[in-house]
C-alpha cells in the first residue's frame, strides 16, 4: 500500500512538472518576442516588395527558430554551464580577432565572418557571453575596493576595445551600459558607478569645451574621494583615470571611427546642416513617423517605406516604418509590450535564487533596455545614429538568434527559482 501511494505522489508530481514546463510555451517571455518577430515581418516585407528578394520570410522563420531554441535551453540548469562559459567567452574574443583578418566588410563595417553556409556577427554573441562571464565573476563578490574592479573592467575592455575599432559603435556602447549595471547590481558603491559613465562627458568635454576639465575633473576626484576608505589614493587613481580618458580621446575619435560615424554624432543636433549627407537618415525617419498619425496607413501601405526613402529601414530604423504603417497607437501597443517584458525580467532578477543567476537577467534586461531607448531615441530625432538595432524587430539574424538565447536563459533562472519555490 505504501508502495501504491509513492507511486500516485510520484505520478502527481510529474503531471505537476508537465504542467509547468509546457507553461512557458506560451509565457509572455517568449510570446511577446514571437509576436515582435511576426509584425516586424511584415514591416519588412512592406519596406522590401517582392517576396523573392525580401528577408522577412527569413526573419520570421529565425524567430521561430529562436522560439524553440529557448524552450529548448530553458531545460539547461544554468549551474552545469559555469565550466563552460570561460572557454565560450575566449571563443568570442578569438571570432572578434579573426574579424580583422577574414572579416566581410558591409557598408564601411567589417562585422561579419564568412563560415561557409552561414555568416554571423561575433560582437552580438559578444554581448551575451560578456553578460555571463561578469556573472561568473562578480557572483558572491561584492564591489568595494578599487583593486575588486580590475577583473571585471579586463572582462569588459577586451571585447570592448576589439568592437569599437571594428568600428561598431553601437554595440560597444551597449558593453558599456550593461558592464555599469552589473557592477551596480553587485553593490558597487553609485559614486563609482558615476566615475565611469562620466568618462563619457570627460570626452565630450575634450573635444568640444577643454577649459571644463579644470572644474570637471577635480568634481570626479571629490565623488572618489566621499566614497572610498583610501581616500587619497582613490581620488588620484579617479583624477589619473580620466586624466588617461581626455588623452586618450582624440585618438579613438581619429582612429576608432570612421567620417561617416562622426558626421552621425555631430549631425543629430541639427539635421538640416547636411539633409541629403549625414542627416538624412534622421530627417526620413522623422517625416515617416509623422506621417503615420495616429492610426497609421495600414500594414504593407505605407508610401515611405514602399519608396524605401529611407536606407537600412529593415535593420535599424525598422521603429520608423512601424511608425508609418501603424501610426502612433501601434507604436504604443509595441513600447508597452516592450517595457512589459523589461518588467518581467527585472522581478526574474530580483527573485532569482542566486548572485550569478541573478546578475546574468539584470545584464540581459540592461542590454534589452537600453537597445530599445536607444534606437527609439535615432528614430525620432534625439539621438545620434549608432547602429542599434531594435531587439527582435530590427533584421539580422545573429542578433535575433542571440536575444532568444537569451530569453531561454531567463527561462530557464525563473524555473529553477519557482522549483525552489515549491
Amino acid at each position: 500500500m505504501f508502495r501504491e501511494i509513492s507511486l500516485l505522489n510520484k505520478r502527481g508530481f510529474l503531471q505537476k512538472k508537465d504542467k509547468f514546463s509546457r507553461g512557458f510555451l506560451f509565457s509572455p517571455l517568449l510570446l511577446i518576442p514571437l509576436f515582435l518577430v511576426i509584425i516586424s515581418g511584415f514591416l519588412i516585407k512592406s519596406i522590401q516588395g517582392d517576396f523573392l528578394v525580401s528577408n522577412y520570410s527569413s526573419h520570421i522563420l529565425t524567430g521561430f527558430i529562436g522560439y524553440f531554441l529557448a524552450i529548448f535551453i530553458s531545460y539547461i540548469p544554468l549551474e552545469r554551464l559555469r565550466k563552460y562559459l570561460i572557454p565560450f567567452y575566449l571563443c568570442t574574443l578569438l571570432s572578434l580577432l579573426l574579424i580583422y583578418f577574414y572579416g566581410i566588410s558591409i557598408s564601411g563595417a567589417q562585422r561579419w565572418l564568412n563560415l561557409g553556409f552561414v555568416s554571423f556577427q561575433p560582437s552580438e554573441v559578444a554581448k551575451l557571453s560578456t553578460i555571463l562571464t561578469l556573472a561568473l565573476v562578480l557572483d558572491k563578490k561584492i564591489i568595494s575596493r578599487i583593486k575588486d574592479l580590475v577583473l571585471p573592467l579586463l572582462v569588459f575592455i577586451i571585447p570592448w576595445l576589439l568592437i569599437f575599432f571594428q568600428p561598431d559603435l553601437g554595440t560597444s556602447l551597449v558593453l558599456l551600459v550593461l558592464t555599469n549595471v552589473m557592477l551596480y547590481w553587485s553593490q558597487m558603491p553609485i559614486e563609482w558607478i558615476l566615475i565611469l559613465v562620466f568618462c563619457l562627458f570627460t570626452s565630450i568635454f575634450y573635444l568640444t569645451l577643454p577649459a571644463l576639465l579644470i572644474f570637471w575633473i577635480p568634481l570626479i576626484g571629490y565623488l572618489a574621494y566621499r566614497s572610498s576608505k583610501k581616500k587619497i589614493i582613490a581620488s588620484v587613481f579617479a583624477i589619473s583615470f580620466h586624466l588617461l580618458v581626455a588623452k586618450l580621446t582624440p585618438i579613438l575619435w581619429q582612429y576608432g571611427l570612421k567620417e561617416y560615424q562622426k558626421d552621425r554624432l555631430v549631425l543629430f543636433l541639427d539635421p538640416n546642416r547636411d539633409p541629403l549627407g549625414g542627416g538624412y537618415h534622421l530627417l526620413q525617419s522623422k517625416i515617416a513617423i509623422g506621417s503615420g498619425g495616429i492610426f497609421g496607413t495600414g500594414l504593407l501601405r505605407g508610401k515611405l517605406t514602399n519608396l524605401q526613402f529611407i536606407p537600412e529601414q529593415h535593420t535599424d530604423f525598422i521603429f520608423s516604418a512601424l511608425g508609418e504603417e501603424l501610426g502612433f497607437l501601434g507604436c504604443t501597443i509595441v513600447l508597452f509590450l516592450f517595457f512589459y517584458l523589461i518588467k518581467k525580467l527585472i522581478n526574474i532578477a530580483t527573485s532569482a535564487r542566486s548572485d550569478f543567476e541573478s546578475l546574468i537577467v539584470i545584464g540581459i534586461s540592461a542590454t534589452f533596455l537600453f537597445q530599445i531607448i536607444i534606437n527609439l531615441f535615432m528614430t525620432i530625432g534625439l539621438g545620434p545614429v549608432t547602429g542599434i538595432p531594435l531587439p527582435f524587430m530590427s533584421y539580422g539574424r545573429t542578433s535575433l538568434v542571440i536575444n532568444f538565447i537569451s530569453i531561454g536563459f531567463v527561462l530557464s533562472i525563473l524555473k529553477r527559482s519557482r522549483s525552489l519555490r515549491r
